[in-house]
């Protein structure tokens, strides 16, 4: 099939370019109107107790959870004084009138809430309610607007605007400032790398073109989704870090084998159909296997995660078509032209015999040594991960000195609760139960956490109640609060909602789907390299060492993240004792992903020389010379690409930046250096064993 696809691409080369090319330029086009049309998607988990209170709120009572908390500070007065009561009815009254807001809520128009007021009296909180969910595109412009206009100097007071939409907004602004700069930074420090690993200017060229193709057409595609969906603006740095890397690993391993025909003395028709039928092949199965990891994301329940799903989907089916499709077009019209604009002729022409034949043969002397020197070094590097904890992102991801930071740190300092983001209770259907319920409520109120709670308030047969908890409601402390608040016999009927039930939910929805996700992701990757390799031996081995390089990767977050190590060399951030979920799954199977690429790179040139004839030793040598250069070539400037998310002032990002370059080049060397021959030796020729009955499930090479 891929000689044949290699055959049509030759004849119509021309064809195929013009129509690539236009591909490009339509897609840009309509991709960058997904811009404006992204949002953070959101964390709820759709089917939970948590949402269908949020619900009830929305449809029942027309309030949404408060979309802005603005702290109004009085300086050395108290805040009841008669002056300063004057002066944030005015600023309400302003306030209510703007955009975007539906209602209202002070310190003085609830005739001195003692929850709207902060501990020393001299603070008092104005709580905003939006006509649009806070964490919408619509809700982030009054976020902005308030950042904007109620931060600052007001009539004598100091205001200091933050809650969801705020926050929300302000991540949403330093993503997109950061991803610039990481842009100006990785495009063209790999351009440079790229020039160094192909040593001709027109060939360095190559993954740039195959990169950029599929981040625009996944541009495109997240665009159609928001037409449908929510989608988040964190999956636009899954996209171009993703597109770059896999642009980039296709391209090399394409354009590799390209020269290499050539240089053997095939014409250029002779090259593009070897090289579609060995390395087109390959990168087409070693694209399912990201494909297939990265399609697990869209498992779970938070539109968050959904997003990275539809975003990786999209770059990585795109970055193949490129690989296999685009790519082999340019070639067929380039020719030999592709080593135009030579800087460094020894990566021109590869040895046969060089370093990464001579280090395998080495490692191969001594496997056992091997194995155990690797495990030793993974396993110290995965030690700290007994310390993990997670949580989710909340305004301490940004910056310290971020404005909408700063209103949070504030707030939790100075109030006794977080007023902003209430605990939800409704009774359906609970009005003739007054009597239980307010027992039921008096438990709640015991509950450790819990500062106050309100009296219930019926509305029309249901009735609801709203408590403040001590702790932001992101964290492991509001989730176990939650779990204990619902431990507390309840009337029949109750829901129990607002931001730290959601957070809550969202966790237990997230821990539930994680073992149907992660069986998936094992077996999908089982079947698809059983299918590649003809072998039983070599997915189980792949995905054994995948989770050992894993596993690696998360001690060294907690290490870094948890533990506060290394701001020296990555930047500051706030150290909150925790990882945010989302983003350690997401760094999960990016990582999983891209270590099956890398693998059946690898595979697919050892078993290629293995069928022409050569020992099982001289295949790993052959096969590691042969892809090492290029896995490690390719791991190196995926790396760069994530590591210029390191830049970001946005911990999550900062995070998964780090965790991504460290994995790829963490199994490029010590796994893929080391690991593979030394157990590619020990296993002999049982590593291509298969029971005759699956082998005719096998592809034949």
């Amino acid at each position: 099939m891929f000689e044949k696809l290699g055959h049509y691409l030759f004849k119509h080369r021309k064809g195929a370019v013009v129509l690539f090319v236009v591909g490009i330029l339509v897609a840009g086009g309509f991709g960058s109107l997904a811009f404006s049309r992204l949002d953070s998607a959101g964390y709820s988990d759709p089917n939970s107790d948590s949402y269908k209170v949020y619900q009830y709120l929305n449809d029942e009572l027309k309030l949404s959870d408060p979309a802005v908390v603005v702290v109004v500070d009085s300086g050395s007065i108290d805040v009841s004084d008669p002056g300063v009561a004057q002066k944030g009815l005015a600023l309400e009254k302003k306030i209510a009138q703007e955009e975007g807001v539906s209602k209202t809520l002070s310190y003085w128009s609830s005739g001195g809430e003692a929850t709207l007021k902060s501990s020393d009296g001299k603070a008092a909180y104005i709580i905003v309610y939006g006509d649009s969910d806070p964490f919408s595109a619509e809700g982030q412009k009054l976020g902005e607007l308030f950042q904007k206009n109620y931060d600052g100097s007001s009539d004598g007071l100091t205001l200091y605007a933050g809650g969801a939409a705020v926050v929300g907004h302000a991540i949403t602004e330093k993503i997109s400032e950061d991803l610039k700069i990481a842009e100006l930074i990785s495009i063209p420090l790999t351009f440079i790398l790229l020039t160094i690993v192909f040593g001709a200017l027109a060939a360095s060229a190559m993954p740039l073109i195959v990169g950029v193709a599929a981040i625009l057409g996944a541009f495109f595609i997240l665009y159609l989704f928001t037409m449908f969906t929510s989608v988040s603006i964190y999956a636009l740095n899954l996209t171009t870090g993703m597109g770059l890397g896999l642009g980039i690993d296709y391209a090399l391993l394409m354009v590799n084998r390209f020269r290499e025909e050539l240089h053997r003395g095939k014409s250029v028709e002779d090259s593009i159909v070897t090289t579609m039928g060995s390395a087109g092949k390959t990168v087409f199965y070693s694209g399912m296997t990201v494909l297939v990891t990265l399609l697990s994301l869209t498992f779970f329940p938070l539109p968050f995660l959904k997003s990275f799903g539809y975003a990786g989907v999209s770059v990585v089916a795109l970055a193949v078509v490129g690989a296999i499709v685009g790519l082999p077009a340019i070639l067929a019209l380039m020719g030999s032209k592709i080593d135009k604009g030579v800087v460094r002729r020894s990566a021109i022409t590869p040895k046969e015999d060089g370093r990464w034949a001579q280090t395998a043969r080495l490692v191969m002397k001594r496997p056992v040594a091997a194995v155990v020197l690797s495990l030793v070094i993974l396993g110290v590097m995965a030690a700290p991960i007994t310390n993990i904890k997670f949580s989710q992102g909340d305004s301490r991801m940004l910056p310290a000195t971020n404005k909408a930071a700063i209103a949070t740190a504030l707030q939790a300092e100075r109030f006794p609760g977080q007023t902003g983001n209430p605990i939800e209770i409704i009774i359906r259907d609970g009005s003739d139960k007054l009597e239980a319920i307010n027992a039921y409520a008096a438990e709640v109120a015991k509950v450790s956490g819990i500062v106050a709670v309100l009296p219930p308030e019926t509305i029309g047969s249901d009735v609801r109640v709203v408590a403040y908890q001590a702790m932001l409601p992101r964290t492991p402390d509001s989730q176990a609060l939650i779990h204990n608040v619902r431990n507390v016999d309840a009337p029949a009927g109750t829901l129990v909602g607002g931001v730290a039930a959601d957070y809550t939910d969202s966790q237990d929805g997230i821990a539930r789907t994680l073992p149907w996700a992660l069986g998936w992701v094992i077996l999908s990757v089982l079947v698809l390299i059983f299918v590649f390799t003809g072998s039983i031996i070599l997915p189980i081995k792949a995905v054994l060492l995948n989770f050992l390089s894993l596993g690696a990767t998360m001690g060294a977050l907690t290490w870094v993240f948890i533990n506060g190590n290394l701001q020296w060399l990555i930047g500051s951030f706030t150290v909150t004792g925790t990882l945010d979920t989302s983003i350690v799954i997401l760094i999960a199977v990016v990582v999983f992903g891209l270590s099956m690429d890398y693998e059946l790179f690898l595979l697919s040139r050892i078993r290629e020389e293995h069928l022409s004839g050569k020992s099982n030793v001289e295949s790993v040598a052959v096969g590691l010379q042969r892809s090492a250069r290029i896995i490690t070539a390719a791991a190196l400037l995926l790396g760069v690409v994530f590591a210029s998310f390191i830049t970001s002032g946005v911990t999550s990002i900062k995070t998964m930046g780090f965790g991504v370059a460290l994995a790829v080049i963490l199994d490029a060397t010590i796994v893929r250096g080391l690991l593979v021959p030394a157990l590619m030796r020990l296993f002999g020729e049982r590593n291509w064993w298969a029971p005759k009955w699956m082998q005719r499930f096998t592809l034949h090479h």
